[in-house]
């Protein structure tokens, strides 16, 4: 599955890591190239789930239309199948009203679905799987991560260990086929001549994005990130495997359930955000659609936006 060229070239990608303040930047760029954004973000999905994922305000979202946020209840789970599925309607959507779909977030994971397609795989087999989640409960995540490294170690590099829903796809791919998942999904980029041209990533200095991640973190509990992973945990309906490895909602749900303190919870979060950020930064650096966007950090929101609207050949040379 994968969106049609013509539809793709005409897309905008602004991809990062978390804390970048690509949101901001968004709203700007959109303005200049008569733009709706498409959330490219596997937790914005989550109605529910605002603090901890920084979603736009409904005044931004007001603003400039927004797709792909409050798509599912933090209960239910979604494929990357069905998030490139959904952003190919919003894109068709778009371009005929004359704007132009521009996609903002940093999951790299849906970045490359959207650009390259997506393997679907052979179909649920679920014996197996209500087996693995058993294993789960008996033994912990961290067995079946380790079923999985000597199966398929490349695919093993890709994933956390607590995010059990990939993790049990990846083994249940190489029980159905035989073959290890990474070796099947090779979905490979598309000719030059048919990528879209405006794919970018901003790349800040990691000293100064850990700091905005600290920062942004006490923000977050500041707002009220704690109540609202209160509200989740006592919804009608238990929240889903993925929901709750989300950053800022494992941590919290671990303080909620007695495994630590809220201090202790609050610094893990930054702790595990800083660590995910790295990871996304690779992501973006081995994509080779990706455009790198260095990023000094004194740079205004303002001034951002008016460097993406420029074609990148044209763009001027970071000095320094």
């Amino acid at each position: 599955m994968r969106l049609e060229t013509t539809i793709l070239r005409q897309c905008r990608f602004l991809a990062g890591p978390t804390a970048t303040g690509k949101s901001a930047v968004a709203l700007l760029l959109a303005k200049r190239i008569d733009a709706e954004i498409v959330a490219l973000d596997s937790m914005s999905l989550y109605r529910g789930m605002d603090v901890g994922t920084a979603k736009p305000s409904r005044d931004e979202r007001a603003h400039t239309p927004h797709h792909l946020i409050d798509v599912i209840d933090p209960h239910e789970e979604y494929s990357v199948a069905e998030y490139v599925s959904a952003a190919d309607r919003a894109c068709r959507e778009i371009l005929q009203r004359n704007r132009t779909p521009l996609f903002v977030g940093g999951t790299g994971l849906y970045l490359r679905a959207v650009l390259r397609g997506v393997f679907e795989g052979p179909a649920a087999d679920w014996k197996f799987r209500q087996r693995l989640e058993e294993e789960i409960a008996l033994r912990g995540s961290d067995a079946l991560f380790d079923q999985l490294r000597r199966v398929d170690p490349v695919s093993a590099d890709r994933l956390h260990a607590n995010d059990a829903r990939r993790v049990i796809r990846a083994l249940e791919i190489h029980h159905v086929t035989g073959r290890p998942a990474s070796q099947l999904q090779q979905e490979r980029p598309l000719p030059i001549e048919q990528r879209p041209p405006f794919v970018d990533w901003l790349s800040p200095p990691r000293d100064w994005l850990h700091e905005r991640i600290n920062t942004r973190v006490d923000r977050m509990m500041e707002a009220g990130l704690l109540d609202e992973v209160r509200t989740l945990l006592a919804a009608p309906q238990p929240i889903s495997r993925t929901a709750r490895q989300a950053l800022g909602y494992k941590e919290l749900i671990d303080h909620l359930e007695g495994r630590c303190s809220l201090s202790d919870a609050a610094q893990a979060i930054k702790t595990r955000t800083r660590q995910f950020a790295k990871r996304q930064c690779t992501w973006f650096r081995n994509l080779e659609e990706c455009t790198e966007v260095p990023i000094r950090g004194d740079e205004t929101a303002e001034q951002i936006a008016d460097t993406l609207a420029t074609p990148p050949t044209n763009r001027p040379q970071p000095t320094g």
